[in-house]
C-alpha cells in the first residue's frame, strides 16, 4: 500500500465540474493498493496516518499531529501510484490491485480514519480533478507492503 500524504491549506475534488467533497487544513491523502494489500496493512498504514506529526508547532518545528491542529482529511483513490516504468516510457499498472479488490480495502481505510477524524473522500474509479494548495509543501510517502 502506498499513500501520498500533502499538508494542505485547502483542498477539494471534483467530478464532471461539480465539487463532490473539499477539506481546508488537513491532508490530501493519495491513496493506492497493490495486489498484495490486505486489512493488516491497511490497519498499519491507517495508524501511521492518524500518529503522523508534519504540522509546526511554535518553534516551527513539525511536531503536532492532524488532531492537534484540529485538521481534516481528503481521500482520493490512486491506482496509477502503482505505475511501473522500468524498461518502458508506458506504464503498467500489473501491481495495482483490481478494483474489485481495491475498493473494500480502501473504503476500510476511510473507515479506520473516520474513527477519529473528519474524512472527505473522491468517487472510487472516477475521474477526478483535485484542487489544493500546498501548505510548505510537506509531502510525505508512506509505504508498507
Amino acid at each position: 500500500m502506498r499513500v501520498i500524504v500533502q499538508r494542505v491549506k485547502q483542498a477539494s475534488v471534483e467530478v464532471k465540474h461539480k465539487e463532490v467533497a473539499s477539506i481546508s487544513k488537513g491532508y490530501l491523502l493519495y491513496i493506492g493498493l497493490s495486489d498484495t494489500d490486505n486489512e493488516k496493512i491497511v490497519e498499519k498504514v491507517a495508524t501511521k496516518v492518524k500518529n503522523l506529526r508534519i504540522f509546526e508547532d511554535e518553534h516551527q518545528k513539525m511536531n503536532l499531529s492532524l488532531k492537534q491542529v484540529n485538521g481534516s482529511i481528503l481521500a482520493v483513490s490512486q491506482f496509477t501510484l502503482y505505475g511501473d516504468t522500468k524498461g518502458n516510457n508506458r506504464p503498467s499498472f500489473i501491481r495495482a490491485a483490481r478494483p474489485e479488490v481495491a475498493k473494500p480495502l480502501y473504503e476500510s481505510f476511510i473507515a479506520h480514519l473516520k474513527e477519529e477524524f473528519d474524512v472527505k473522500s473522491g468517487i472510487f474509479q472516477e475521474d477526478m480533478d483535485i484542487l489544493s494548495v500546498n501548505d510548505g509543501p510537506v509531502t510525505i510517502i508512506i509505504e508498507i507492503d
